[in-house]
Formats: structure tokens, sequence, C-alpha cells
């Protein structure tokens, strides 16, 4: 189970990174507006843990954008990590 949460981990921080770029900004500018630690962004873009309910909450309204849009994205539950 922790494999597959890795996994989860990582293709969030990618859909994160393409909603960065798609939207034309940078860390510094979404944690300032966030109000949170740009590391926090980064540890998350990186995939390097499960971002927490605030941090989520923190990065969307950095971008402008739903918390709901941060996990529109596919990923294989059933693939064997």
């Amino acid at each position: 189970m922790n494999e597959i949460r890795k996994q989860y981990y990582v293709a969030f921080g990618e859909n994160l990174h393409k909603i960065i770029n798609i939207n034309n900004t940078d860390v510094m500018t979404i944690a300032s507006i966030g109000k949170i630690e740009p590391k926090q962004v980064y540890r998350v873009l990186k995939g390097e843990h499960g971002a927490s309910m605030g941090t989520i909450i923190s990065i969307a309204k950095g971008l402008r954008i739903s918390p709901k849009e941060l996990f529109d994205f596919d990923f294989d539950f059933d693939h064997d990590y």
C-alpha cells in the first residue's frame, strides 16, 4: 500500500506542475498568495509526501483555482505498483 501512495503523490505533483504551467505562475507567487512556505509547495511538486488539506487549500488559493482541480487527473489504482 505504501508504494501506491508514493505513486499517487508523484502523480499529484505532476498534475500540480501542469496546473502551474497552464496558469503561467510560479511557486513563490503561489506560496505568497496562499500564505505558506515555498518549501511546502516544492515538496508536493516532487511527490515527497501527501499534502495536508490545509496545504491543498493554500495551494489552490495561490493558484486561484478550486481545490478539486488539483485532484482532476487520471490514476490507475489497479496497477501493480
